[in-house]
């Protein structure tokens, strides 16, 4: 995200100006959007350098990097919880801390169309700098297009985050194994649910709000109270919801999984809207959950540490791992009968992140 500190005559207009092609045509409109909006908005050393890339410190001695990248198409682009601003932050900062690194830098690539509102873009951009401060991340390089009207959908954002992994922790879904405590932080669907009620113009009894969050603080208050190799997986079920990402651990790991329907959290509003409109609270995407497969010793001072974390307070076990050569995910309904619970088979709700 090259830019220039030149003073421009006529300033940027954020409250009623639009994107134009000139905004992306590398010249003295591109530069000035990024000096104005961008680089005012991610201050830090690294990105106002103004050069192709940014010069990082190593990590300390002993750790290894993680790098994840991660697209971010949602729609509507401003929803209750978040926008897509604050959701690219989250979730590529869940994506590294989830490997249970410490997240440290952000890219940031905007795909922009042409006739965006100056003033929405503003919006995001804000959000998604104030996102990256509570997360304790630094945006420090990107990239800013901008393609003709009707060839977009306002903005598209891509995010890629490095974070650096501690000696010790190695979380990975192959690392599941029969006896294993099954954990997740919080109620699950709120996410999707609260982007379909949005876009579809539902009407509930009480709002749905999304679950946006970063996840790195509550992850690093699990390995302050829990060994670091008593946790084998971390995950942050986001599309598929917790059915798709508990059959992709199972797949990686060769096990199953016996689930517990009576144990696992969904709040009563959206229960409701997935009864109402037939679709099952497992396969909804989240953004601010994390599902946790630790020792069975340990199960207890994990689910501890998650309630005592904000982000965590309604934090419950919900299963266990199995020997199971099928690698079969089974739920206990709780009629007492059981059903197999599978993956999401197809874009159930589209573009919710």
């Amino acid at each position: 995200m090259r830019s220039t500190t030149t003073a421009y005559t006529r300033p940027l207009d954020l409250r009623h100006g639009h994107v134009d092609l000139g905004h992306g045509a590398g010249g003295r409109a591109m530069n000035q959007l990024i000096a104005d909006l961008f680089v005012r908005a991610f201050d830090n050393p690294a990105l106002t350098r103004g050069d192709d890339g940014a010069v990082l410190p190593a990590p300390a001695a002993g750790e290894r990097l993680v790098i994840a990248t991660d697209g971010h198409v949602v729609s509507p682009l401003f929803f209750p919880g978040g926008d897509i601003g604050s959701l690219a932050v989250h979730g590529t900062v869940n994506d590294l801390a989830v490997m249970g690194a410490r997240p440290l830098w952000l890219s940031a690539g905007f795909i922009l169309e042409e006739g965006f509102a100056l003033a929405d873009l503003a919006r995001i951009v804000t959000s998604m700098a104030a996102a990256a401060r509570t997360a304790g991340v630094q945006v420090v390089t990107g990239d800013t297009k901008v393609v003709e009207q009707g060839k977009g959908d306002g903005v598209f954002i891509t995010t890629t985050g490095v974070g650096a992994l501690p000696a010790g922790r190695n979380p990975g879904g192959a690392c599941a194994r029969p006896g294993d405590a099954v954990l997740v932080s919080g109620t699950l669907g709120d996410h999707g649910m609260a982007i379909l009620a949005q876009r579809e113009s539902l009407a509930f009894e009480s709002q749905i709000v999304s679950d946006s969050a970063a996840l790195n603080g509550l992850i690093e208050a699990l390995y302050a109270a829990v060994p670091a190799e008593a946790i084998h997986v971390l995950r942050d079920p986001t599309r598929g919801g917790l059915a798709s990402t508990v059959n992709e651990i199972a797949s990686q790991s060769g096990v199953g999984f016996e689930l517990d329907e009576a144990a696992i959290p969904v709040s009563a509003q959206v229960r409701a809207a997935c009864e109402l409109l037939g679709l099952d609270p497992l396969n909804i995407a989240n953004e601010g959950k994390l599902v946790v497969v630790c020792a069975a010793e340990f199960a207890e001072a994990a689910l501890a540490a998650l309630r005592a974390h904000p982000l965590g307070a309604a934090a419950a076990r919900i299963g266990q791992v199995i020997e199971d050569e099928r690698r079969f995910v089974q739920l206990r309904t709780e009629l007492g009968g059981r059903r197999m619970v599978d993956w999401l088979a197809a874009e159930q709700l589209p573009r919710i992140c």
